[in-house]
């Protein structure tokens, strides 16, 4: 294939047509000659100019998304040049083209050095994405853009290559056009991955459709809407959209389906509101709708601005969705808020706000998949109501906690359930099309489980509830790293309270550690190599050094906790160990404190450090045990077992008792004991108890 050439000058002209000469648009003007300057002597793959796809991504900007704002096309033609230009820095763009336009590019920008495997590259990449998009949502818009015109331009790829780009832009870049209401990019975006995802399967549907584009049933179907309309005097165009690959991707199982409910829609533009209800009113009379699918999104538009009515019908066996719209709103519902990018439009606040909450998440804990999160944002909505009667739109399957953190912040984190009419349901309960929910809450904040978060579809509710997870996380790491390092100082003679010494300033210094609160807690996480803070605390600190540093070995430092909230305390899964067992080791990270017991098979495969795991105790008495527990007895008589837990100590507290199957002949059962306790001290005397009992059970503790 013939390489390309290009004209700057013309490429000029044209970007004049589409977005003018004006003085606050020279900023861009400016940064196109930057640009070409950056990457002169750059090819692609193909042997094109490289310039060429930077001035490409600002026309996508300019030209579909109808983005006419300056400092965003400029970042549009220069996102490439940090990660491309080895000379060209941060400041650099800073001083030529203003802080805006650097917060774009350098949120574009890829990491170049990185230890680990791929996999974990390509996490470390989407995640500094989010970061970016988290303080400029532009990058995220721009990074749409330049993906867009990548797909474009994919033949000159090795396919291994192609299939990997296809996976990235399902996973994250058509979502996450959806989420921004940039349907029209969506759908190519969709389009050109799944072409090079399934090439084979691709091309067959690719067959059935054109089939269906050509179906004689259609023609005679748009045209008998066209003469009622004009029967009515209203003035309408009437076409048909036959989906692409786009329609028959399904994203929860990563396959492309073979059929589809609703191939084909029926397009309606018409020159104003009134006329498109008008136009409802009549196909509603010539093609009944399916009850329940009319959709008024003109009077409630969706989030991300569009608008329009909606309704589907069955004619001749075939269900097909009407859209109808004015000639305005269908453009908007082609690029959504984006189109005319002002930050400063109160329109855009409430958007604005999820999106970046939702980055933000994303940008900053590794516990949340970034796949399930935007692929719940892009999801179809259902609308729900305040018992006053206001709208709350919100994602299909979304939760009592989506709805409670939508109306205000503290209200989610307060929320105890919701009345749905006259049923009461709990904070993890899905709401449905057209429920009136009122929140129920209490006064204080409410622990979460992290079940919670999975059940929840909103940004806003998976933000909040992760920045709670990780308070409850940073509480337990001060604690721990307060008591890990005043044992360590005290191994080595040192006093804990040299901490408070005036020269502490300097150590946290040579950590890059903010403060004496942020220092316990990355001891507490097992991020401080205590050794190196040891070392710095004896030399810097006192004024004698003659004491010698060695290693300590063995022995682990002791925690003893009061919680067993299974945010901050998690059991691990190979040896399944309990707060009453003895000898338990606690392994330190980022996300609490693993527990193992010293036996475990799989603890003594693991390397890692001393000062990175801690024996850990629990103050029985102090330690609250909020969740129902339960245990299983085999083989046991009722007389028998109602006898032993008669006996049983009155910390225990029986809800249920209930008989496990059936055995014919015997009086002999299996039995499940629910019970409720206050703490650990009297779950270890229920415990006890059922060992003096001499009964076979089973008992597994319930965080």
């Amino acid at each position: 294939m013939e390489a390309k050439t290009f004209d700057l000058q013309q490429y000029r002209r044209e970007m004049e047509v589409l977005v003018g000469s004006a003085p606050e648009m020279q900023l861009f003007y400016e940064a196109l000659e930057f640009a070409a300057a950056a990457h002169e002597g750059q090819l692609r793959r193909s042997g094109d100019p490289y310039i060429i796809h930077p001035c490409a991504t600002a026309r996508i900007l300019a030209e579909e998304l109808e983005i006419h704002n300056a400092e965003i096309l400029a970042a549009g033609l220069l996102h490439d040049t940090i990660e491309d230009v080895e000379e060209i820095v941060p400041i650099v763009i800073r001083e030529k083209f203003g802080a805006h336009v650097e917060a774009i590019v350098v949120g574009c920008t890829k990491v170049k050095h990185h230890s680990g495997d791929r996999q974990a590259l390509k996490k470390l990449v989407h995640r500094q994405l989010f970061t970016g998009a988290a303080a400029r949502p532009e990058v995220m818009i721009v990074k749409i853009a330049d993906r867009l015109h990548n797909l474009r331009t994919l033949d000159s790829m090795p396919r291994h290559k192609r299939q990997r780009i296809a996976d990235e832009t399902l996973d994250f870049y058509a979502p996450l056009a959806t989420i921004l209401g940039l349907f029209a990019a969506k759908r190519e975006l969709y389009n050109r991955a799944l072409a090079n995802k399934f090439p084979k399967q691709g091309h067959r549907l690719q067959q059935q459709i054109s089939r269906l584009e050509n179906s004689p049933l259609l023609n005679a179907l748009t045209e008998k809407i066209q003469e009622i309309l004009q029967a009515a005097n209203i003035h309408a165009e009437v076409t048909v959209r036959t989906k692409g690959l786009w329609g028959y991707y399904d994203a929860k199982n990563r396959i492309l389906r073979k059929e589809i409910e609703i191939p084909q829609e029926i397009l309606i533009t018409t020159g104003d509101k009134i006329s498109c209800y008008q136009t409802l009113g009549l196909l509603n009379e010539l093609h009944p709708p399916v009850p329940r699918t009319v959709r008024d999104f003109i009077a409630n538009p969706k989030p991300t601005g569009y608008q329009g009515l909606h309704a589907k019908a069955i004619i001749e066996g075939n269900k097909y969705l009407f859209k109808i719209r004015t000639e305005e709103m269908a453009r908007s519902a082609q690029c959504g808020l984006v189109k005319n990018w002002n930050p400063n439009d109160r329109k855009l606040d409430r958007f604005l706000t999820e999106l970046q909450e939702m980055f933000d998440i994303l940008g900053s804990n590794e516990a949340v998949s970034y796949r399930d999160m935007i692929a719940a944002g892009g999801r179809k909505e259902i609308y729900t109501y305040t018992p006053d009667g206001d709208l709350i739109c919100l994602p299909v399957h979304s939760a009592v906690l989506d709805f409670a953190f939508h109306i205000h912040t503290e209200i989610g984190h307060r929320c105890t359930g919701a009345m749905i009419g006259n049923r009461r349901v709990g904070p993890a309960d899905m709401l449905h099309d057209g429920s009136v929910v009122r929140i129920l809450k209490q006064d204080e904040l409410v622990d979460f489980d992290l079940e919670v978060q999975a059940k929840c579809q909103t940004p806003r509710a998976r933000s909040e509830l992760a920045k709670a997870f990780r308070d409850r996380i940073k509480q337990v790491s001060i604690c721990t790293g307060r008591s890990v390092l005043e044992q360590e100082m005290r191994r080595y003679g040192l006093s804990f309270d040299l901490i408070e010494h005036p020269g502490m300033e300097y150590i946290l210094f040579y950590f890059n550690i903010a403060t004496k609160e942020e220092l316990l807690q990355r001891v507490g996480e097992g991020k401080v190599k205590m050794r190196e803070l040891i070392y710095e605390i004896h030399s810097g600190l006192l004024e004698s050094r003659d004491i010698l540093l060695h290693q300590p070995t063995g022995i682990l430092n002791r925690i003893e906790l009061t919680t067993v909230d299974p945010v901050v305390v998690k059991s691990s899964a190979c040896c399944r160990p309990t707060p009453l067992d003895r000898g338990l080791v606690g392994l330190l990270s980022l996300r609490g404190i693993s527990l193992h017991s010293k036996d475990c098979f799989q603890l003594k495969k693991m390397k890692f450090q001393r000062e990175d795991a801690v024996e850990v105790r629990w103050r029985l008495r102090a330690t609250a045990v909020p969740k129902p527990q339960k245990f299983v007895v085999a083989d046991v008589t009722a007389k028998y077992l109602f006898g032993r837990l008669s006996e049983g100590p009155e910390e225990m507290q029986i809800m249920e008792i209930v008989q496990r199957g059936d055995n014919p002949g015997t009086a002999f059962r299996s039995w499940e004991v629910h019970f409720t306790v206050a703490n650990l001290f009297g779950l270890r005397r229920v415990i006890r108890h059922l060992d003096r009992s001499f009964l076979v059970y089973k008992f597994t503790f319930r965080q």
